[in-house]
């Protein structure tokens, strides 16, 4: 299959939809980059509230699964309901589903902040359900992210989609920077964890509150009323069907799951590895996502929009995987270090910020490519439906990622297995390329 011009090839970038859906992701996201670092705080206290009789080390194997199942919850929703918003924003407009969701956000942020405010010891059982409850909703409501790169596909010529989705991109990018900063900063100011996760959720529902006044106000609507396909069943399988009979689509989407797969694991092993390999107390690990958030920010906001106006979208994914694994063995890398006891003053630091980096930027060059690439040959009318599907097949990838990369991670004292798996997980990607390229079966 060839790509298809969609019928907003002659419409001129609408750039203050672009502005100003930037700006909605980006106090959207901010508000789960705050609540994000310090979830995994929260285990071991509702684990020693609801068994405290367990010895301390029974009890840190409980914690785990608690909080991997609270993190879970939300792509889990993601997975479910990215398809279903962008099939409804096919339907009824970007603008209303970008605005419910935003209502969810306020909602269920200000409860995370609620029940975090409660006292395991109080009622850890009531405590721990509305965390669930909240986590849960946030899921369903931020599933309206696909929603968001259906109002760039709107806004924009496909010759221009790459430099559309990289605005996504650099979202997240200051999302990641600056949450984490604010994360730290409450925990610093409180000097208690669980308090400080109750600020940053009633921060969240707050920045989440302006996103939905600046969609509710001055955010146009970009799906046009009279385009084909609106009258269509909101719920339908329809995208997955295109998706696995589109040649020129499912390699991508493929692609675009293994490699988020792939940055899953590492995001979850992130924070183990920096404890282990470097180190390095726990309070300072806000920095080190702070500067994956920072490099993601100018990877994608600066150096990939630049590049984009010579580069193509399969020449950066190429570049993207290749970068990506070379990362990820470095992290491998870092592991063996620890585990060989090389001291070194510097090394493993040194070794551990580059590699960081590489690994980022290739997930920055890799991912705004296959979704321009996946919107440009995706028919007009189905936009935000396909779009929906590769959302919610990242999010099945970040359930899986973080699974496979923990268990892997605990398998051998040296904790090199998930990097390795990693990257041959990553280069194995590279045979799908002449496919992409062809946009044929």
């Amino acid at each position: 299959m060839n790509e298809t011009p969609s019928p907003t090839t002659a419409t001129p970038s609408n750039k203050s939809a672009l502005l100003i859906v930037f700006f909605v992701v980006v106090v959207d996201l901010l508000g789960f980059g705050i609540v994000l670092p310090l979830l995994p705080v929260t285990g071991n206290e509702y684990a020693k509230a609801l068994f405290p009789e367990m010895e301390a080390a029974s009890r840190e194997r409980v914690s785990g699964p608690i909080i991997g199942l609270l993190m879970a919850s939300f792509s889990l929703m993601q997975f479910v309901f990215a398809p279903i918003w962008g099939r409804v924003s096919d339907r009824i407009g970007r603008r209303p589903v970008l605005v419910v969701g935003l209502v969810g956000s306020v909602l269920f942020y200000g409860l995370f902040g609620y029940a975090a405010g409660i006292s395991p010891q109080e009622n850890a059982v009531f405590a721990l359900s509305l965390l669930f409850l909240a986590r849960i909703g946030a899921g369903i409501a931020g599933a309206t992210i696909s929603t968001a790169q259906a109002v760039i596909a709107d806004s924009t010529a496909p010759e221009k989609r790459k430099h559309g989705m990289a605005l996504i991109g650099a979202a997240f990018g200051i999302a990641f920077t600056f949450g984490p900063l604010l994360g730290a900063l409450a925990l610093y100011l409180v000097q208690n964890e669980r308090l400080a996760m109750s600020y940053t959720g009633y921060i969240a529902s707050g920045l989440s509150f302006v996103a939905l006044i600046l969609a509710a106000t001055i955010l146009p609507e970009t799906r046009k009323a009279d385009a084909p396909g609106t009258q269509r069943k909101w719920f339908d399988v329809g995208a997955l069907k295109l998706v696995v009979a589109t040649s020129a689509i499912a390699p991508v989407v493929l692609t675009f799951f293994l490699a988020t797969l792939g940055f899953g694991a590492f995001e979850t092993t992130l924070a183990m590895l920096i404890r282990d390999a470097l180190e390095i107390p726990k309070k300072y690990t806000y920095w080190f996502f702070a500067y994956t958030g920072f490099v993601l920010m100018i990877a994608q906001g600066l150096i990939y929009r630049r590049l984009a106006k010579r580069v193509s979208e399969v020449t950066f994914m190429v570049s993207g995987i290749v970068m990506m694994a070379a990362g990820v063995i470095g992290l491998a890398g870092v592991s063996y270090l620890a585990y060989a006891r090389v001291d070194l003053p510097g090394v493993r630091l040194s070794l551990m910020l580059v590699a960081m980096a590489t690994a980022v930027v290739g997930f920055a060059f890799l991912t705004p490519s296959a979704q321009a690439l996946i919107s440009r040959r995706a028919p007009a009318e189905k936009q935000g439906e396909v779009l929906g599907f590769n959302q919610s097949a990242s999010a099945m990838a970040r359930i899986l990622g973080p699974i496979f990369g923990l268990s892997l991670y605990k398998l051998t004292s040296s904790h090199m297995l998930p990097f390795l798996f990693g990257s041959l997980l990553l280069l194995a990607m590279l045979p799908l390329i002449p496919r992409i390229r062809r946009g044929e079966g």
